[in-house]
């Protein structure tokens, strides 16, 4: 269902590490966040205190165009729209596949209006 044109709706695909490319454009889907049992106040029949219980949730930028700059498995150095970079572990966030014309259309609304600049006069 992936294409280019702009007024047609596109699909993120779900990445394995292995599929990631420098390049191309991803976004966080999912993260996992690990919590000490203990934090539950559960009864410790169910759960020893220190076995870490894994809550997976949603991202706090979600679709947030980040542009794969460097693999080193499981860590993954990307781009931000602003212009920072930011390393991401793959073994504790799930990421996508953005399409090329979303994630331009995302990247340019992030960044916000052009600054237009001093044009300079060609001398005659």
């Amino acid at each position: 269902m992936l294409t280019t044109k702009a007024n047609t709706p596109t699909l993120a695909k779900t990445l394995a590490p292995e599929e990631l490319r420098v390049g191309e454009y991803v976004a966080v889907l999912n993260e996992v966040v690990e919590v000490g049992s203990f934090c539950w106040n559960a009864d410790p029949s169910l759960l020893p205190p220190d076995q870490p219980v894994r809550i997976v949730i949603r991202s706090q930028e979600p679709g947030t165009p980040l542009r794969v700059r460097s693999i080193c498995l499981p860590f993954v150095l990307v781009k931000r729209p602003c212009g920072q970079h930011r390393t991401l572990d793959v073994r504790g966030c799930q990421l996508v596949r953005l399409d090329r014309v979303y994630a331009r259309a995302a990247r340019d609304a992030c960044r916000g209006p052009k600054k237009k600049g001093k044009r300079r006069r060609r001398r005659a």
